[in-house]
């Protein structure tokens, strides 16, 4: 009897060591499709690129931003403003719009980069096929604190000896440009403001929160539902509570 059970165990574990790969690769991914997948409503690019007017071909209009972003220009900062145009225009979820001289003396008036060294993390970049003279593109900024920052030393805090960490959450950028490829308008959004640990604030907004100085506005603190949103939401889960059952 003993000898029929070890032959049986031993049949039994041969077969599953024969037959488990093919077992596994029966359950892996589907392989790719033969032709490219077109959603119903989904634009097609290169037609909508291909009958543009905008004389800047999208690739060359994102070879374009790369370059007013490069440290040379950094977006108007760093060459006087001569990448914007006379009727330039900076747009955020709250601040904004504000003009060509509005823009370059806010950004003046505090130097993040004197008192971080930031890793832009730029990814993403396409023209927009709806509007063509728009670039998109998405960042995920991470900084280290090297010098004081609104009255904080970069060891304030927790973490010692060790230099303040800055992880601001995914942020979407977009730049329009005019024909001669002068910035037209620059802005961005938070994408994913449960990410990163500013707050789910992105700009500057992020680094004053980081250290521990938000300015003392609403906008500048991380997002609270109102008490109206609040009590809307109780109403709904009393209401679904009392509400009769479904029967099955």
């Amino acid at each position: 009897m003993k000898t029929i059970l070890t032959a049986a165990t031993a049949t039994l574990f041969t077969a599953l060591v024969v037959t488990t790969p093919s077992s596994v690769g029966a359950f892996s991914a589907p392989a790719a499709p033969s032709a490219a997948i077109n959603l119903p409503g989904e634009v097609n690019i290169e037609s909508a690129y291909s009958s543009s007017t905008f004389p800047i071909k999208p690739s060359d209009l994102i070879t374009r931003t790369k370059e007013v972003l490069s440290p040379q220009i950094g977006i108007g900062t760093k060459d006087n403003g001569a990448c914007l145009s006379d009727t330039f225009e900076f747009v955020a979820a709250v601040v904004g719009p504000i003009n060509k001289v509005e823009y370059l003396e806010a950004l003046s008036s505090f130097q993040l980069e004197d008192s971080f060294n930031i890793q832009q993390n730029f990814y993403g970049f396409v023209v927009d096929p709806m509007q063509t003279n728009r670039v998109w593109f998405f960042s995920r900024q991470v900084a280290t604190q090297v010098a004081p920052f609104m009255g904080v030393d970069p060891t304030d805090g927790e973490a010692g000896d060790e230099k303040r960490e800055l992880t601001l959450p995914p942020q979407c950028f977009h730049i329009d440009f005019t024909p001669d490829g002068l910035v037209q308008e620059f802005g961005f959004y938070t994408v994913d403001r449960r990410q990163g640990n500013t707050g789910g604030l992105g700009g500057a907004f992020g680094y004053f929160y980081g250290v521990g100085k938000p300015l003392p506005i609403r906008e500048c603190q991380p997002y609270k539902p109102s008490l109206r949103f609040r009590m809307l939401g109780l109403l709904g889960k009393i209401g679904k509570k009392f509400s009769p059952k479904k029967k099955e």
